[in-house]
């Protein structure tokens, strides 16, 4: 008899952290209508980030974004329109100087859906053929460890504050010289949770036996939903840290909310403003992923949560009153919606 559903079963039942998101934020949708009743707009968050789309909630374009932030910050990075023929993407990827590997993702994703790290020309081909979406293509970052970096600034401040740090431990299995990768992923319950989306990427790639010390590194990205294991990492939080991610976040215009996810080299290179690469930036959709510690309750992560959406609410407030941006109206708010649902059909489980 099989048991391990049963155990991945209870495993989940007893670690919220894989609690479907309806579940978890529950509770929270009660403070988002209380807020939504004093702004009078139930997309208030449009207000938040006043120079992306829908202050980054849904349908945020990645390019846009990109294209507000210096590019001394981030990877070099191409846009592909969809249906962009292999002839024409070809010429893009070489006038953009980007070499392989490196990482397509869709330009409106969500939750590392449709996130994909191309070896070869081959691979790049047929991820274009597949994709019924305007994408990215972007240098892989090689830098060793990825954060996650909740940033807040009240409009009119010139110095904003980090609120949360978390620290990502991607998808990687230790070889032991015996085991196949798929015996080595069946030890850890965070990785049994991937092996079906694995299997259709890797096949029969996950019955080879790496070497003992040899690591895999299987998701090459830091994404919760894809086995990534987080880690509450905010005592790193001092003023040399925020004075470089101020620094970074004040040239961004109209930026006052949200996560920078970045790769680094050290904390002490970090902290001087060294070595470092921003990996995205996420709007009023970000969460504070610092909650997802194994070691946090659910009932820190509603407190977080409540503070988090308590900024943002904020922020739109002093935007909207001080400076005239709108909030999104019913209609419009309806139709981006849906919209971002449509997007989402296109891109999960691609």
């Amino acid at each position: 008899m099989n048991l391990l559903p049963l155990k991945l079963f209870v495993h989940k039942l007893t670690h919220w952290e894989y609690w479907p998101f309806q579940i978890v934020y529950a509770p929270i949708s009660l403070l988002w209508i209380y807020y939504a009743l004093r702004a009078r707009s139930l997309f208030f968050f449009n207000a938040a980030n006043p120079s992306i789309r829908n202050g980054g909630f849904v349908m945020g374009s990645k390019r846009n974004i990109y294209d507000l932030i210096p590019e001394e910050f981030y990877a070099k990075t191409a846009f592909i329109p969809k249906d962009t023929a292999f002839a024409d993407l070809e010429g893009i990827l070489e006038g953009s100087g980007i070499r392989y590997p490196l990482i397509a993702k869709p330009d409106i994703g969500l939750r590392g859906n449709a996130v994909k790290k191309i070896h070869t020309p081959d691979e790049l081909h047929k991820y274009n053929n597949r994709a019924g979406f305007d994408y990215l293509i972007q240098e892989f970052i090689t830098l060793p460890n990825e954060i996650g970096i909740f940033y807040v600034r009240y409009p009119g401040e010139d110095k904003g504050r980090i609120t949360g740090i978390v620290a990502k431990e991607l998808l990687t299995v230790t070889g032991d010289g015996v085991s196949t990768t798929r015996e080595l992923l069946n030890g850890t319950p965070r990785f049994q949770f991937q092996l079906k989306v694995l299997q259709q990427e890797y096949g029969s790639q996950l019955d080879s036996i790496p070497e003992k010390g040899e690591q895999l590194t299987l998701v090459p990205y830091g994404n919760h939903a894809r086995g990534a294991k987080f880690t509450d990492c905010s005592h790193m939080i001092n003023e040399a840290l925020t004075e470089v991610i101020n620094d970074m976040c004040t040239r961004v215009k109209g930026f006052y909310y949200g996560r920078l996810d970045l790769m680094y080299n050290t904390v002490e290179e970090l902290e001087k403003g060294r070595n470092f690469m921003l990996v995205e930036l996420n709007g009023a959709m970000s969460e504070p992923t610092h909650i997802y510690d194994p070691r946090h309750s659910l009932l820190f992560a509603w407190k977080e949560l409540a503070r988090h959406i308590t900024y943002m609410y904020e922020i739109s407030q002093v935007n909207h009153q001080t400076k005239g941006i709108p909030y999104l109206n019913y209609k419009s708010g309806i139709r981006e919606l849906y919209a971002h649902h449509v997007q989402n059909r296109k891109i999960v489980g691609f």
